[in-house]
């Protein structure tokens, strides 16, 4: 099949979340599965062509993209996702992408993607190259599945073309004035209810592509379900009821050459399943860097993600003196909610001896907290898919998580499912959003750490788990499938 697979950043050349670890890494499985893909992104400022050797798109250079009443030059660079021969299409406009962000709050925001939209389509057009798949992911690709049903309906080159649209975060929708409808050229193109695209007076670049694509996807199961009920939904719910039978989740992958503590070049001392001796010497060392004195029989906790609501810090807060009081130790890293960086900076002050943080990003220590702590923290209020937990598993570091979207559809808890006599708990986790429920899953991780016997079980049963791109990209490839043939017999 020929897949577009279009994102608005891609490691390694763009990243702020999951969506770019997603956008290097499932091209790359479905390349390895005889697909035939190729990748279009924004070039922001911050990417150099000098540096990853990017060919400059004479024939097709510059497209001429009109917004309104104004052209906008267009400039195609083509490189190729590291380690394989997946075209990547970069298009650069100064006046949209050469900003400090690659995501503003400027009053142009709906333009900068609606540009990016339209330069995609007529890219693809000038290559002569007829996609069976155009996959779009989240609200900035939103608008493409209308655009091809409505301002390029009368290129033939389409008329095969199946469109997915993934959901990986639905709270974030790309809201903009009604008049956004005329930037784009949509209206009168295309007799359909404006309904389709507004929502509270706004038009809504993700209802858009609920709206118009074929299949619609998010990154996992339980998350799929979820964003069906208002609690959930975010003001999506209803459109997405209403496309209900077209809505699947796939649980998003991991890349276990870089997430698994057998290779990880990242670790001082390595340890697979067969021997997990190297994992008390990488809690050792992570103690150390933040000057903690190792303790035999204490666990360590730790976190790495954004401080924030979404993540549960607000439930964080209101237990951290009862956690403090347990004989533990805690490793923070991540950035975020000023707040809540706050309370973190007061109690690594206050309590030094049993807390380590490090406010920002820094990959060496993510690897080496998912390789020291013995239980990782994740109480998210909501969560589409998350990743850590994944890593952790693998690094035999026990998750504590709310049971929610990915989440729930990987960490699968001890005590329930001990009890039920199904062998496959790894982790503990709790269903109520309040604190307390978290505080009691934190002292039954606790409590099972020191049955040695258990905990090692709950270590291996989770280390065994595959979570790999490929399962994912299988399931990709059925659903590709699935959209072509509804397509086809529209």
């Amino acid at each position: 099949m020929n897949i577009a697979f279009i994102t608005s950043e891609v490691i390694p050349f763009s990243k702020t979340g999951g969506l770019a670890d997603v956008s290097g890494a499932l091209p790359l499985e479905l390349s390895k599965k005889k697909q035939n893909v190729k990748i279009f992104t924004p070039k922001y400022y911050s990417i150099d062509p000098s540096i990853h050797k990017f060919e400059y798109l004479h024939n097709i250079s510059p497209l001429k993209i009109r917004i309104l009443n104004r052209t906008y030059d267009v400039h195609l660079f083509k490189g190729f996702l590291p380690k394989s021969k997946i075209e990547v299409y970069f298009f650069d406009c100064p006046f949209f992408f050469h900003r400090s962000k690659f995501y503003t709050n400027d009053p142009d925001e709906n333009e900068r993607f609606i540009l990016f939209s339209k330069a995609v389509i007529e890219t693809i057009q000038r290559l002569y190259w007829a996609p069976d798949i155009v996959h779009c992911n989240d609200w900035q690709t939103g608008l493409i599945p209308l655009m091809i049903k409505s301002n390029y309906n009368w290129d033939r080159l389409f008329d095969k073309t199946a469109t997915i649209y993934t959901i990986h975060n639905v709270a974030y929708q790309g809201k903009f004035p009604l008049d956004t409808i005329n930037k784009a050229e949509v209206l009168g193109r295309l007799n359909f209810p404006i309904a389709k695209v507004e929502h509270n007076n706004m038009f809504n670049f993700m209802k858009a592509g609920i709206s118009f694509a074929d299949i619609i996807t998010t990154v996992s199961e339980t998350y799929a379900e979820e964003i069906l009920t208002a609690e959930y939904g975010e003001g999506m719910e209803a459109v997405l009821n209403y496309r209900k039978s077209d809505l699947f989740g796939i649980l998003n992958g991991v890349d276990y050459k870089i997430w698994n503590p057998k290779t990880d070049k990242l670790i001082p001392f390595n340890y697979s399943l067969d021997s997990l001796s190297g994992k008390e010497k990488n809690k050792k060392n992570l103690l150390e860097m933040f000057n903690i004195k190792m303790k035999k029989n204490v666990p360590l906790l730790g976190i790495i993600s954004r401080l924030a609501i979404q993540k549960g810090f607000d439930l964080l807060q209101q237990i951290m003196p009862d956690i403090l009081n347990l004989n533990i130790n805690l490793i923070v890293l991540g950035a975020g909610e000023h707040e809540y960086e706050e309370m973190l900076n007061y109690y690594a002050k206050t309590h030094p001896h049993k807390v380590g943080l490090y406010i920002g990003y820094n990959n060496d220590l993510a690897h080496l907290i998912e390789a020291g702590s013995d239980i990782f923290l994740m109480p998210s209020r909501y969560e589409p898919c998350g990743l850590n937990q994944i890593y952790s598993l693998k690094y035999g570091t026990v998750p504590v998580v709310r049971k929610t979207g990915g989440l729930a559809d990987t960490v699968y808890d001890w005590n329930e499912y001990n009890e039920n006599g199904l062998d496959v708990g790894n982790g503990f986790s709790f269903v109520d959003y309040n604190s307390d429920a978290l505080l009691h899953t934190i002292n039954r991780a606790i409590g099972d750490y020191h049955n040695k016997t258990n905990w090692k079980k709950i270590q291996l049963n989770g280390m065994k788990r595959d979570f790999s791109w490929e399962n994912s990209a299988n399931k990709y490839i059925d659903l590709y499938k699935v959209a072509i043939n509804k397509k086809t017999n529209k």
